[in-house]
């Protein structure tokens, strides 16, 4: 997968990132919140690289302007709950995850990556609906699935995380049709009408 926006650039992760991937996962305030431990060392780093980043599709979120990574972002199957719904309602869904350096929160990186992920999922993959979710407490991932259109769907409880925390996960999800429909609007709105007027009430 190729993924390209005005900032970013998806790409495999590298064994030689394994020394930035360490200095922004060794933050207490990144790991904890997306449901794993702090990064120990840069050997701990590659070795997660190795066994984790280079498995499935997840994939270094490289900031252009630097060349190297700053995050993640990931595709993964739905949990349990999660697919019974999906094949209850005859469609595929996927599940996207993402943390972002600490260094870079607020200027609207991710955002900007899950939108990108989002018209890949859809158009690429055939999506019925995408999955995500957070953990309580965690507020900047909750704005960024208001932002890119997910709504609250169900409540994950007694989830274990690294370490044996347990926490209460909020899952969101967006539809094909709304993401068509507010794709359709910031088009319209981009050519001068008002994104308000377009989108049904209730979406």
């Amino acid at each position: 997968m190729t993924i390209e926006t005005e900032r970013l650039l998806f790409r495999p992760w590298r064994e030689e990132d394994a020394e930035v991937l360490y200095e922004y996962a060794k933050d207490p305030r990144v790991g904890p919140a997306a449901g794993w431990k702090p990064h120990e060392s840069v050997e701990e780093s590659r070795e997660i690289i190795r066994t984790v980043l280079t498995q499935g599709e997840n994939y270094a979120l490289v900031l252009k302007e630097l060349g190297h990574p700053v995050g993640c972002v990931g595709l993964m199957t739905p949990s349990l709950h999660e697919r019974e719904r999906d094949e209850a309602d005859g469609i595929k869904g996927i599940t996207v995850g993402y943390w972002l350096g600490v260094p870079f929160w607020g200027r609207g990186l991710m955002p900007e990556a899950v939108e990108a992920l989002l018209e890949y999922c859809f158009q690429t993959l055939g999506c019925g609906r995408v999955w995500c979710g957070y953990f309580d407490g965690n507020e900047k991932s909750k704005r960024v699935q208001e932002k890119c259109g997910f709504r609250y769907h169900h409540t994950n409880r007694s989830i274990a995380l690294a370490d044996g925390v347990i926490c209460t996960e909020q899952v969101s999800c967006l539809s094909r049709e709304r993401w068509e429909q507010r794709a359709a609007a910031h088009t319209s709105a981009a050519h001068g009408e008002s994104e308000d007027c377009l989108l049904p009430a209730g979406m």
